[in-house]
């Protein structure tokens, strides 16, 4: 794995750590930014540390106090309060991280494309450019969108934490379009050499995960995991050893991950159970069929 790859893997656990400690999205991605420049200057020659994510959150930590003391028009007492609590809060990551920051990002106060844009920006750590081609827009104006965004959340002082029970389900939606675009983006990357980012796709396979666990027996949550795991359960075979993409027909099917296919299987077998039909199990149901095929063209076949 590159060095580019371990940054971008560790991107949204930093960004979810500093945005807890510190209570400002903003402040967070500035200074997990400037911690991932200081690694690319530094790791090349002195290695990889064995804690990437710990050094990076460290550095970032350090970032954005040194940033708080240079704020001269900041009150006297307010940046000793906001010091404080920066060297003092607990930056080791907890479990809630990375879902307190997705639910952050799709708080309904936020526009629904907005919700889904910051939260690939902030937790997925997808380039503007990037989001920018997933909505077919001008990257100048998601620039502009993300930072209305971010904007937004500060003034409106919108907690980091998961929400309760009854706050959840009006943000389901946004939150599980975001999981699948950011699958979407691992499962064939828009930018780099390499077709699949795995660490992207492991990433929206936790984060369904997570949401499953929050909203027991929802049955698009449990359609998009099924949807995940299966497709996913192909990776090994989808590309050549030149990273070349594999048509579905050619793949070898010993690669599949059987223990993802089964899992999927299972999931979406419950998801269908609950009589509540949607988009994710429909896919879902599709993927199956691929999956569970004996080899050759299926009738219900895509490409990859």
């Amino acid at each position: 794995m590159t060095i580019e790859q371990v940054i971008r893997g560790q991107w949204g656990p930093a960004v979810a750590v500093l945005c807890r400690v510190t209570g400002d999205l903003g402040a967070a991605e500035d200074a997990v930014q400037e911690a991932c420049v200081a690694a690319l200057e530094r790791w090349p020659a002195a290695g990889v540390p064995d804690n990437a994510a710990g050094w990076l959150i460290g550095v970032a930590r350090h970032k954005a106090v040194d940033r708080l003391r240079r704020e001269a028009a900041r009150g006297a007492k307010e940046a000793a309060y906001m010091r404080e609590a920066y060297e003092a809060g607990d930056v080791s990551p907890q479990p809630d991280d990375m879902l307190s920051l997705m639910f952050l990002c799709c708080h309904p106060a936020l526009d629904v494309s907005a919700r889904v844009a910051l939260t690939l920006r902030c937790v997925c750590g997808l380039s503007t450019a990037q989001i920018a081609a997933a909505f077919l827009v001008p990257e100048a104006t998601m620039a502009k969108r993300l930072v209305r965004a971010k904007a937004k959340i500060r003034d409106a002082g919108i907690p980091f934490r998961v929400p309760g029970q009854e706050e959840l389900p009006q943000r389901l939606g946004a939150v599980l379009r975001v999981i699948y675009v950011l699958f979407t983006e691992g499962h064939m990357a828009s930018e780099g050499d390499a077709l699949v980012r795995g660490e992207l796709c492991d990433s929206a396979i936790s984060l369904a995960r997570g949401v499953c666990g929050l909203l027991p027996g929802e049955p698009e949550a449990m359609g998009l995991l099924a949807l995940l795991l299966l497709t996913d359960a192909r990776r090994p075979a989808r590309t050549d050893n030149q990273g070349e993409l594999v048509l579905l027909e050619d793949q070898d099917r010993a690669l599949w991950d059987r223990g993802k296919i089964a899992e999927g299987d299972a999931v979406l077998r419950a998801a269908l159970c609950q009589g509540r039909p949607g988009p994710y199990q429909l896919h879902a149901a599709i993927a199956a069929c691929h999956s569970t095929a004996s080899g050759g063209r299926s009738r219900c076949c895509t490409p990859s």
